[in-house]
């Protein structure tokens, strides 16, 4: 990693001068537009030749000139004071750019004048003064790659955040939270008020791991036992007394968890068939977006995905999604005897006109792309009121699911929360890879799910 040292007021004499060169992307013309309020800034302009790029006004060449003064010259510790500066144009998706700044003037004890100016060609794009508060005193920082600054067109997990923040934490069952991000994400999730963790585990591991990664456990209840089979099947338990209303995945396997989970004697299992469904929080998407499975049915039958589909209905209503769309996937949208997922598909539309699968609108077979894009649906003369605005993505098998959900992740940006279904208590099943924001995202959602399964039962009761 290289590093970054700035110069002090002192070291700057009138006439130090920093010259670079920068290629526009299309990154920061969306940027760009989002700071200065730009609507558009891929709709055409007024006078703009055929073939032109997207463009941006003359604001991008200033955040070019900020990012010159604050990382360069005099680099880290800048600050801005004034400036005074004249657009002469707009900056185009690929436009080499040059941009140059002169110190003018020196003002004790302090303050520095640079005289700036941004061209395209010969054209100028940006021209005036800025004033800066140089810093007194010489530092080295690393330079770090810039901030990854995500457009996000429905932030989905702020929304979660903000609907169960008044809920009182739900009691969970942490199953052997036995290394560092296991138990710094059942911590977070308390200090955020999503859970109340019971930590199930040997309990020497636990403490040492707190310990070591300087995690303070006052106040929190630890249940010991001698290995992760045994945590799991000792959390299992406690959630079918009642004694934790979800459970939450540490260290273990995800089979370890699910063995004692899915016993009918002993686990949580209910008449539906257990499935998973990723939450996302796709940039480009303009609503949630539910994929299922991924996670646990390999090959699932006709019947079992009449579950999986009903699981995430209900899920999506709690979620706030009254009648939510479901797009059941495929490799193409017609149906083809030859190929099994799309039979499938036509079955469960059917099944759902005839009430055997409620709560939602079902359509299918849908390939991926029209299932998301309205554009492509109407190109491919599709008339349905899922296509092109699915709300729930139902996935043939879980090797598509795995390649679905890894794909929004890693190529478009999304954020995933994981939530397992059809038990009698919500389940998250964590991975070490996952960020805070997406442990606490799948905290909410087992939050939401949790008081809405609680709220029930309370109304069957009364009944």
């Amino acid at each position: 990693m290289s590093a970054l040292t700035n110069l002090t007021f002192d070291q700057i004499d009138i006439g130090a001068s920093l010259v670079i060169h920068h290629t526009v992307t299309r990154h920061e013309v969306e940027l760009m537009a989002l700071v200065s309020g730009e609507a558009n800034p891929f709709a055409p302009r007024d006078g703009a030749e055929a073939g032109e790029g997207p463009v941006c006004e003359g604001v991008s060449a200033e955040a070019l000139v900020h990012g010159m003064l604050k990382r360069q010259l005099p680099g880290p510790g800048t600050v801005i004071l004034s400036h005074q500066l004249v657009y002469g144009g707009t900056a185009r998706m690929g436009d080499a750019l040059m941009a140059t700044v002169t110190v003018v003037e020196k003002q004790a004890p302090d303050q520095l004048t640079f005289d700036c100016q941004v061209r395209h060609a010969d054209a100028l794009l940006l021209s005036g003064a800025i004033t800066v508060r140089a810093p007194s005193t010489q530092q080295t920082v690393d330079e770090r790659d810039p901030v990854d600054v995500v457009l996000r067109r429905n932030d989905v997990f702020g929304r979660l955040f903000r609907e169960c923040a008044p809920l009182p934490p739900v009691s969970c069952a942490v199953v052997h939270p036995c290394d560092a991000s296991a138990l710094r994400g059942a911590l977070e999730a308390a200090r955020h008020g999503m859970i109340t963790p019971v930590l199930v585990g040997p309990q020497a591991k636990i403490q040492a791991v707190a310990q070591a990664e300087g995690l303070d456990l006052t106040g929190y209840r630890v249940v010991h036992t001698e290995h992760s089979h045994a945590a799991a099947e000792v959390a299992v338990a406690m959630a079918r007394s009642g004694e934790v209303q979800a459970l939450m995945k540490g260290s273990l396997h995800t089979d370890e968890l699910m063995a004692a989970v899915v016993p009918s004697a002993t686990g949580l299992r209910t008449g539906r068939r257990i499935s998973h469904v990723f939450v996302m929080d796709v940039p480009a998407y303009p609503r949630m977006l539910l994929v299922t499975d991924a996670a646990i049915n390999i090959a699932p039958t006709i019947v079992d995905k009449v579950d999986i589909v009903q699981n995430a209905i209900d899920l999506a209503q709690v979620l706030g999604v009254a009648v939510p769309k479901v797009a059941i996937l495929a490799a193409v949208e017609t149906v083809n005897p030859e190929m099994q997922a799309t039979i499938d598909a036509a079955m469960l539309c059917k099944m759902a006109d005839r009430g055997q699968i409620t709560g939602g609108l079902v359509d299918g077979p849908l390939a991926f792309d029209n299932a998301v894009s309205l554009e492509a649906a109407h190109t491919k003369k599709i008339t349905s009121e899922v296509a092109g605005q699915a709300d729930i993505l139902v996935v043939p098998n879980l090797e598509a699911g795995n390649m679905v959900a890894k794909q929004l992740q890693y190529l478009a940006g999304a954020d995933s929360a994981g939530i397992v279904l059809g038990t009698r208590v919500p389940m998250i099943l964590t991975s070490r890879a996952d960020s805070v924001r997406t442990r606490l995202a799948s905290a909410a959602v087992l939050k939401l799910l949790a008081h809405a399964q609680a709220a029930k039962q309370a109304k069957a009761g009364q009944a």
